[in-house]
């Protein structure tokens, strides 16, 4: 039973140390995206996250996106060509012209 309970113990700290671990590897980073109001707020977080951020937070008076990611599965570049993708401007990449064509009248 002392055994058992060594072991648990033991792969407890394990996985809990390997959590703490994947955690310390994110790179938090700021960008600079262009939009307007609540729908853009939306579209860019969601777009940040399929391009491989964990978190993506866009501040719609300074333009400014707050994302974190790990750097060994995506970059700053990938993240910001989703972006872009979906038809928002970053300080790095223009947005597709048929992606901004089809944003919402007051996005654009």
């Amino acid at each position: 039973m002392k055994t058992l309970y060594i072991a648990a113990v033991i792969l407890c700290s394990t996985l809990f140390s390997s959590q703490l671990t994947a955690q310390s590897n994110l790179k938090n980073e700021s960008i600079k995206v262009w939009g307007n109001c609540g729908m853009c707020k939306k579209t860019i977080e969601k777009s940040a996250k399929a391009g491989g951020a964990t978190t993506a937070n866009w501040d719609t008076e300074t333009h400014v996106l707050t994302v974190a990611y790990t750097p060994s599965k995506t970059s700053s570049t990938k993240i910001q060509k989703a972006i872009a993708g979906a038809g928002y401007d970053t300080q790095d990449l223009t947005a597709d012209n048929k992606a901004y064509d089809n944003l919402h009248g007051c996005c654009k």
